[in-house]
């Protein structure tokens, strides 16, 4: 969702593909846009394939020629836009990994469920900690407008609420940044297109491509 909103920021022309990531993912034929079975990827110049979310998002910043979602790569800004980046791709989004495998755990098992989802809360918390000490002045992540950092956080925050580790207000710089960006027309579009509602974007969105005409296409 993250991504999505920073190709509408950025408004350049693109087209999406929706995927079910618990059964269309995991198909073998799937291997020909990821072979780990993941997401995202981003498939450019008809059939070459980038993954790995801060992969994706440096191409993206590769080609912001207007500096609509980035920074000058020599300027202060975007070493702090990398910086905050790197700290949301790494510890904080894998802070809810032991939360997320214990919602997906196949096997009964309570205890190690219990002591999953205790890890997972204890990590989350610090993770928002670190973040919340880390937010400055500016009315974005990294400055004055939404940013590349921006979008990678926000397709994460809203797991707090997902997994109910805490209440959100409890960091109040965070919830004050997670309620401008939920408020921002290019969250409220990706949102909407992520739990599949049709909205008015920028026009930056082509459409969507079929999965299985994709895949033959990669063929």
């Amino acid at each position: 969702m993250g991504l999505v909103a920073a190709l509408e920021w950025l408004r350049e022309p693109y087209r999406l593909c929706r995927v079910d990531m618990l059964g269309e993912m995991r198909d073998p034929a799937y291997a020909k846009i990821n072979p780990r079975h993941e997401t995202p990827a981003l498939i450019v110049g008809g059939n070459r394939v980038i993954t790995e979310t801060m992969a994706i998002a440096a191409w993206l910043e590769a080609r912001d020629g207007e500096r609509r979602i980035s920074f000058d790569p020599l300027s202060p800004e975007a070493d702090r836009m990398h910086q905050i980046m790197g700290f949301i791709n790494t510890g904080f989004t894998g802070a809810f990994g032991p939360l997320w495998a214990a919602m997906e755990m196949e096997t009964d098992n309570p205890a190690l469920k219990d002591a999953l989802r205790d890890w997972g809360r204890d990590g989350v918390i610090e993770r928002h900690d670190k973040l919340e000490e880390m937010i400055g002045e500016t009315p974005y992540l990294a400055g004055d407008k939404p940013t590349l950092a921006d979008s990678l956080f926000i397709g994460v925050a809203r797991w707090l609420d997902f997994h109910e580790v805490a209440p959100k207000e409890r960091w109040p710089k965070l919830a004050a940044h997670r309620a401008r960006l939920e408020a921002d027309p290019a969250v409220i579009y990706a949102t909407a297109l992520e739990e599949g509602e049709t909205r008015q974007g920028t026009g930056a969105c082509k459409g969507h491509v079929p999965l299985a005409e994709l895949i033959a296409q990669m063929a």
